[in-house]
Formats: C-alpha cells, structure tokens, sequence
C-alpha cells in the first residue's frame, strides 16, 4: 500500500537521526549545564524561560544544520 511506503522511509530517515545529530554534544552538554547551574542555584524557580536562551538557541540550530544536512 502507498502508506507503506511513506511509513518506511520516514522510519528510515528517523534512523539516521542519532548520527546526524551526534555533532551537537557539544551544544546538548553546554544547554544541560546552564539548566542543571540554574536549578542549582535557586531551585525551580530560577528556571526562566530565557535562563539559558543562548545556549538553546545553538542547540537547536545545530539540530536544524543536521537534519538539513542529511535530507539533500
């Protein structure tokens, strides 16, 4: 059936997901030390939306290079 297909190659492209992706530990780790810092610091509530933007925002686009790397 035609969505099988679709099904397969979405699967197949979730795969390769944790290669791509693996170039961003630098970026994971510096976001997960600003938030594990922040709660350190006053507990929950020092967890603010923007606490730990920058380190996010390079997270992300570094998830963004990835994914867009390995779809061409």
């Amino acid at each position: 059936s035609p969505g099988r297909g679709v099904w397969q190659r979405a699967r197949a492209r979730l795969r390769g997901f944790p290669a791509l992706l693996a170039g961003c530990g630098e970026q994971a780790a510096a976001y997960g030390r600003c938030v594990a810092a922040a709660a350190a610091a006053g507990g929950p509530g020092e967890l603010r939306r923007d606490r730990c933007l920058e380190e996010f925002r390079a997270l992300r686009e570094c998830f963004a290079r990835a994914v867009g790397a390995g779809t061409r």
